[in-house]
């Protein structure tokens, strides 16, 4: 039998001294007992896996609608694979895994239907209101949104956690008062972080391939993408179509894993850092890529915006989709009482926009749909006796 006590044992043991350690944790806003046989960082992550936010990321888009095709992957799956990377790089350099799994687990849960350009719809809505960043929705729902402990609103998880899902930070508060501002989070955020670009730039070109969105002769003069083309071609001559493309790109995954393990250690001597204090007084990540890689990357990105992200297939779905959810927005405002009881709780607190917008959000690609079809059917409309001149829509989208 391994306890709590033996597991954070093992990892003074065996974690490099600039590691956190559950047991160096700055705890939770909310105090709690210590677990028996869990440690702080593996008691979030299962907070996070049974959250309903967790849940939903299954029918949430990527890139393509949800639904469009099986193999497409969605929110979940892409979580899950930031999530597989993330372990791997921390257990290169010796750091605490389960708190850099937890991050990446969490890092996507506020995400709004229609992937990003339902988020851009959103941030245009809430224009005058705050607007709307899923990063920042992704703390408030496990701060607040999620109710599943009769003391406390949110999950409560630790300061770690949190910190590591304030990405993009300038600066972090420290979780004791009247100490100084720090420049970075833990390296396991760091990681978290990066696994997430690893991941949605290669595997959104896997979808891509596999959707014939592009094709590999448009790809034919990036590096990063004919470099293993190439040296797969050689290895396995035979390859052909989606198996030749799917190795690919595994490779190229694999060499920016490891990019990443050789370059971030080499930051982490060179910078002298012995301790997590030493970490979070960096002005720069120290998890990074090689410059090269760095610059092959940037070109990724920027093709893959060209090419794929406003692709007329792909944008021409998600603005019918985003229509939709303009229009349900709208409704939800002028008509606060058609919003599901829980969630009408928060309106005098938070506001009927922002209460809308976090209702909105939470949804998955297929609710919103449905929800639209209950509301603006004809057989909608006479029983919710909301007009579209009185939702104040201009334009309804069969």
């Amino acid at each position: 039998m391994r306890t709590r006590a033996d597991k954070e044992r093992i990892e003074d043991e065996t974690l490099a001294s600039y590691a956190q350690r559950s047991s160096a944790s700055a705890g939770r806003v909310h105090p709690e007992p210590p677990h028996p046989y869990r440690t702080r960082y593996e008691r979030d992550r299962a907070r996070i896996i049974h959250s309903r936010a967790f849940r939903r990321l299954e029918y949430k888009t990527q890139v393509f609608l949800n639904g469009t095709g099986d193999h497409l992957r969605t929110r979940l799956t892409h979580t899950i694979e930031v999530a597989s990377i993330s372990r791997t790089i921390a257990s290169a350099l010796g750091l605490n895994e389960t708190l850099t799994e937890a991050i990446a687990l969490a890092h996507d849960l506020g995400h709004a239907p229609f992937g990003h350009s339902g988020e851009e719809m959103l941030d245009t809505l809430m224009g005058e209101h705050g607007g709307f960043d899923h990063n920042v929705q992704s703390l408030r729902i496990v701060e607040t949104i999620e109710q599943k402990y009769p003391r406390f609103a949110g999950l409560n998880l630790s300061h770690e956690v949190l910190e590591g899902l304030r990405k993009h930070a300038k600066f972090y508060d420290p979780p004791e008062p009247n100490a100084e501002r720090y420049s970075s989070p833990s390296l396991e955020a760091q990681i978290a972080n990066l696994a997430d670009e690893i991941t949605y730039y290669s595997h959104d070109l896997d979808d891509g391939l596999d959707f014939h969105l592009i094709t590999p002769e448009q790809l034919a003069g990036m590096e990063i993408w004919q470099r293993d083309f190439e040296e797969v071609r050689r290895h396995f001559p035979k390859l052909k179509g989606h198996d030749l493309h799917s190795y690919v790109i595994r490779c190229i995954i694999d060499r920016q894993v490891q990019d990443v393990i050789t370059t971030s250690s080499e930051m982490i001597e060179a910078a002298g850092i012995r301790s997590v204090e030493d970490v979070r007084r960096q002005k720069k990540p120290l998890i990074r890529y090689s410059l090269p890689l760095l610059k092959m990357n940037k070109a990724l990105r920027k093709f893959l915006y060209k090419n794929l992200y406003y692709h007329p297939r792909v944008a021409g779905a998600n603005e019918r989709a985003c229509q939709m959810l303009e229009n349900v927005f709208h409704a939800y405002v002028k008509r606060p009482k058609l919003l599901g009881e829980n969630t009408a709780r928060r309106l005098k607190q938070d506001g009927v926009p922002r209460t809308v917008c976090d209702y909105l959000s939470g949804m998955t690609d297929r609710y919103l749909l449905e929800e639209h079809a209950r509301l603006f059917s004809p057989e909608g409309i006479a029983r919710n006796a909301v007009s579209p001149r009185e939702a104040g829509i201009t334009r309804l989208t069969e």
